[in-house]
């Protein structure tokens, strides 16, 4: 079938692609991470767009990962709380954008259109990055000496990870 979602699609993996690299966070690349297709042929819709079900069990897990990585401790939850509730409700929004996209079809988007849809993902996940900048700050300002090492490591592997430069 010619796909509605091939325009939708090729959005959501541009978004993915330029801004992982850009994100300074693992926050911010999760939220990029929960949107985004887990490949990206043009003609097929994501496995998380298609199972939103899926999409949040993906969330929750990084929400866990990311807590157990940083070492949250008892006295930190009431500000970890809001950094996952941040991740919930951009990944929420994102696959809100992405049912809108769907519904409203592109069997005659224009590149004009196309990249206008790229635009509003991009903003959302800008948006989104805001979001869990914002918690974050909170969380880190709370957390001792060697835990912010800790979570200064943990971004800075996870960076390494994400950029499509490094070798290791």
């Amino acid at each position: 079938m010619p796909s509605i979602m091939s325009p939708l699609a090729r959005s959501t993996a541009l978004v993915a692609l330029l801004s992982a690299p850009l994100a300074i966070a693992p926050l911010a690349v999760a939220h990029a991470q929960s949107t985004a297709p887990t490949h990206t042929t043009p003609n097929t819709a994501t496995p998380a767009a298609a199972n939103p079900e899926q999409k949040g069990e993906n969330v929750e897990q990084r929400i866990t990962q990311l807590h157990a990585e940083l070492k949250i401790t008892p006295d930190q939850e009431s500000k970890w709380n809001p950094v996952a509730q941040a991740m919930r409700d951009n990944a929420a929004n994102m696959e809100k954008l992405v049912a809108e996209k769907r519904q409203t079809g592109a069997p005659n988007m224009t590149a004009v259109d196309d990249l206008k849809t790229y635009q509003e993902f991009t903003q959302a996940h800008l948006d989104g990055i805001k979001n869990l900048t914002s918690a974050f700050s909170s969380l880190y300002d709370s957390m001792s000496d060697p835990q912010k090492k800790n979570a200064d490591e943990v971004f800075a592997k996870f960076n390494r990870a994400a950029s499509p430069n490094h070798s290791g």
